[in-house]
């Protein structure tokens, strides 16, 4: 194995084994909001925090990749996630569990916001044109796969064992995911950094085309994914009295919302693997973003069960095709010494999409409901290919750019 193809296992397998800690908590809180008499508001911020504090860590972690490079923030991003999680253990002990619950999460969105950003960027620094997409779509498979990981650990070992239990072992994984960096992961942004003369300012965020072009087209993504189908998926499950293998609503958007995501995490693989091996990126990404509009459409049909699995495996390949293409052109197009910041560009705006997704999404489905709701969700992804065509169009001079125009550029 190549010096690069090292790096990029080590950046998968540090992820992986973090994501646990991301996951442990969902299948666990909600229930702990009963038995610790945690309001269900207050589950909800908790639940919460940790996107909320990324939308204000996400652009100055960015930064300080630029500024000081991959190596240190990138373990200290998973060491600090781990620490979140072993908050979870004094949150279950201590008085006031709200309070050391929050804390936690805050905790983990900033690591969580060092870890996103450095992941990539160590990526893109290690990774040639032609095996870019592949890479990208690897590493965000493999971020992926740890969440529901944790979710089934947390599910597992909390009812075989405890609650604290689960916890502790989910902050072992994601501790000795810091510890596995610190050994093997080296610095890959120092020629970056060193270009950069440390001129990047903490809170400087990156406004150049490439950026914010892939930044809104992840925000489309994540708005209509994340925010709407997520937050939605089960009320509309009650109205439309579906249930499979004899679980209620909860349990079957439960079971969809794994299917979208193991969906999801297959096309991250092919979508970036396609990229490359086609030498063009857009068309995956249009296509990918084509294939999440039909599955929005198919939603609201009466098809029945049938019907909304084969769109819920339709939703999430179409969100997980654009990712492995996307990262890797936002890595095209960009410098590496302003790659960091790039990152963190587009994680805001992702973050931000998934945050609205739920405001705007739940007041409409009681106001319009389901069907007008999901069919605005399948236009979504229409003008999120029209903003890449016309933002790529603009950068290179072409709405199709090869890999080898984008590296001659």
């Amino acid at each position: 194995m190549n010096d690069s193809r090292r790096i990029v296992a080590a950046v998968i397998a540090c992820t992986f084994f973090v994501g646990f800690g991301g996951g442990v908590v969902f299948p666990i809180l909600p229930n702990l909001g009963a038995v610790l008499g945690i309001s269900p508001f207050l589950v909800g911020v908790i639940l919460s925090a940790n996107r909320i504090t990324r939308l204000f860590a996400n652009a100055p972690a960015g930064a300080l990749v630029d500024r000081a490079g991959t190596r240190t923030p990138f373990v200290v991003g998973l060491f600090v996630e781990g620490v979140a999680t072993l908050g979870y253990v004094v949150a279950v002990t201590a008085p006031f569990p709200e309070f050391w619950f929050l804390v936690a999460r805050v905790c983990w969105g900033i690591g969580s916001a060092l870890v996103f950003a450095t992941a990539y960027t160590i990526t893109a620094d290690v990774s040639e044109s032609a095996s870019r997409g592949t890479s990208m779509g690897v590493v965000r498979a493999g971020i992926t796969f740890g969440f529901p990981a944790g979710l089934v650990l947390g599910g597992v070992v909390s009812e075989l064992y405890s609650v604290a239990v689960a916890f502790v072992l989910a902050a072992g994984f994601a501790l000795f995911a810091s510890v596995l960096a610190y050994r093997i992961v080296p610095e890959t942004h120092g020629d970056a950094v060193e270009a950069a003369s440390g001129s990047v300012k903490p809170w400087e965020i990156e406004r150049s085309l490439p950026a914010l072009t892939v930044g809104l087209v992840n925000f489309g993504v994540f708005f209509a994914y994340v925010g709407a189908l997520f937050s939605t998926l089960v009320l509309f499950l009650e109205f439309r009295e579906i249930g499979l293998f004899g679980f209620d609503a909860q349990g079957t958007s439960g079971a969809l919302m794994a299917v979208t995501v193991l969906a999801g995490s297959i096309s991250m693989l092919a979508g970036g693997k396609l990229s490359d091996l086609y030498g063009y990126r857009v068309p995956i990404v249009l296509g990918s973003l084509l294939i999440s509009g039909v599955g929005f459409l198919l939603l609201p049909r009466p098809d029945g069960v049938a019907g909304i699995v084969a769109a819920c495996v339709l939703i999430g390949a179409g969100q997980g095709g654009t990712t492995g293409p996307m990262m890797a052109l936002i890595a095209d197009l960009t410098p590496d010494e302003r790659m960091g910041r790039a990152m963190g560009t587009n994680n805001v705006l992702g973050d931000v999409g998934g945050a609205l997704g739920p405001l705007v999404s739940l007041p409409l489905v009681e106001s319009v409901g389901f069907a007008p709701v999901y069919v605005a969700c399948a236009l979504i992804p229409v003008a999120a290919g029209v903003v890449l065509l016309v933002g790529v169009r603009a950068e290179t001079g072409e709405v199709n750019p090869s890999l080898e125009a984008q590296t001659s550029d």
